[in-house]
């Protein structure tokens, strides 16, 4: 079995070569044809990463990523005419097994359409995304034939950025680093950002002649393949790779994305109850919901951020200043010391009202600019709270700005 799905991956690539050296694509889908009688997907993946694993230049295999989907795309269009609804669902079982061997791909599209099917879930709500996207492309192509306006049309498309980012945020970099998948990132990827960046390009000019009319058109037939590409291969190749633990952290951090296409995200029930499992494994190592660092690196980081830092907790008492050269001393004896008594008394009742109105909830920020030696400096008391908006603490940041003064001035 594996001779022959060895010997299927070095046809179809001898097919993508074709394509490469200049050769059309209706000659090359004849001769495709009469080889293949239907092609699983993920062999045109396969093909294609072996392709850059051999040593072609990424750029090519990315510039001929959307005529290999039309290769595989209208192939399997003309061979589904011949196939029963039974024979079609067997076409769509994509067995990754040779190039894969840990995991089992032979219901990968089944467990995509599972979790597809769950509200709330990422892979449900990515689906739906491309549900009103086709919808908002069909549109489109609609107005552009009857000569119609379809100027807001336009501007919903351009959340295809959203979309695309989750996708290149929480998707790929995981199935590539910790799978070792690395054809859609390689190449879906960069096809993301290319669609992202013309659809965008186009929507910002104002002349709209012939020309841009048939960029738009090909940049929505290159969205159009990419929702294609989604569904038949990156959703089930994810559906079957990522544990249910993932999706939740998927899910979690997808919250800081804005809906596109009018898309809002349905609560994962799942999502919202399981927390985040964090491993006590850390070698002493301080443990955050964001990360893991030790005190070297934490304390490495406080002193790179070119700020004074001071943190004074709900007590009032001086907690932490970073290291460095300082505009207003900060000495390590002020430590454990009520932070009133490290201000002049004409300056405490000022910093006593900024701290009574941070725990009253009635002020989050002060800026407060002055000059210091001759050069403006912000300073910024900030109330420190927890998620629940508890009163942690106050943090002030002191920050030189005559970097910004010099930027503007010559600009």
């Amino acid at each position: 079995m594996g001779n022959i799905a060895d010997e299927r991956t070095e046809k179809i690539k001898s097919y993508l070569k074709r394509l490469n050296e200049g050769e059309s694509i209706e000659s090359v889908r004849e001769d495709f044809v009469k080889e293949f009688s239907q092609v699983d997907a993920t062999e045109i993946m396969k093909a294609e990463q072996e392709l850059i694993e051999s040593g072609t230049p990424l750029e090519e295999v990315q510039r001929l990523c959307d005529v290999h989907s039309a290769l595989f795309h209208e192939t399997a269009i003309h061979t589904a005419k011949k196939m029963s609804e039974a024979e079609k669902a067997v076409k769509n079982l994509m067995d990754m097994k040779a190039m894969f061997p840990k995991r089992d791909y032979s219901n990968k599209q089944e467990r995509s359409i599972e979790l597809e099917a769950i509200k709330g879930h990422p892979l449900n709500t990515l689906k739906r995304e491309n549900d009103a996207l086709a919808i908002i492309i069909s549109e489109i192509k609609k107005a552009i034939e009857e000569k119609t306006d379809f100027s807001q049309k336009l501007a919903i498309l351009r959340g295809i950025s959203t979309h695309y980012a989750k996708k290149g945020d929480l998707l790929y970099p995981q199935l590539k680093v910790k799978y070792g998948v690395t054809g859609p990132s390689d190449v879906m990827w960069t096809v993301d950002d290319e669609i992202r960046d013309e659809i965008s390009s186009l929507a910002q000019e104002n002349a709209r002649g012939d020309k841009w009319f048939d960029d738009l058109l090909k940049a929505l037939t290159r969205a159009e393949e990419m929702i294609y590409k989604e569904e038949n291969i990156f959703f089930p190749i994810c559906a079957v790779n990522f544990d249910e633990q993932e999706w939740v952290g998927i899910y979690n951090d997808s919250k800081d994305y804005p809906d596109c296409f009018g898309i809002h995200s349905y609560v994962w029930d799942k999502g919202e109850a399981e927390q985040k499992c964090v491993s006590a494994n850390y070698d002493g190592e301080v443990v955050m919901p964001g990360g893991h660092m030790s005190v070297e690196q934490i304390t490495a980081l406080f002193n790179t951020i070119p700020m004074e830092i001071t943190f004074i907790d709900s007590d009032n008492i001086n907690r932490f200043f970073n290291e460095g050269e300082k505009m207003f001393k900060r000495p390590s004896m002020a430590i454990d010391r009520e932070v009133f008594s490290c201000h002049p008394p004409k300056i405490e009742p000022m910093v006593r009202a900024i701290i009574d109105d941070f725990r009253a909830g009635k002020r989050d920020v002060v800026p407060v600019w002055m000059e210091k030696g001759g050069r403006d400096v912000l300073v910024r008391y900030m109330a420190v709270r927890d998620r629940n908006g508890k009163y942690l603490g106050t943090c002030e940041l002191v920050q030189d700005m005559e970097f910004a003064k010099e930027h503007f001035k010559n600009h």
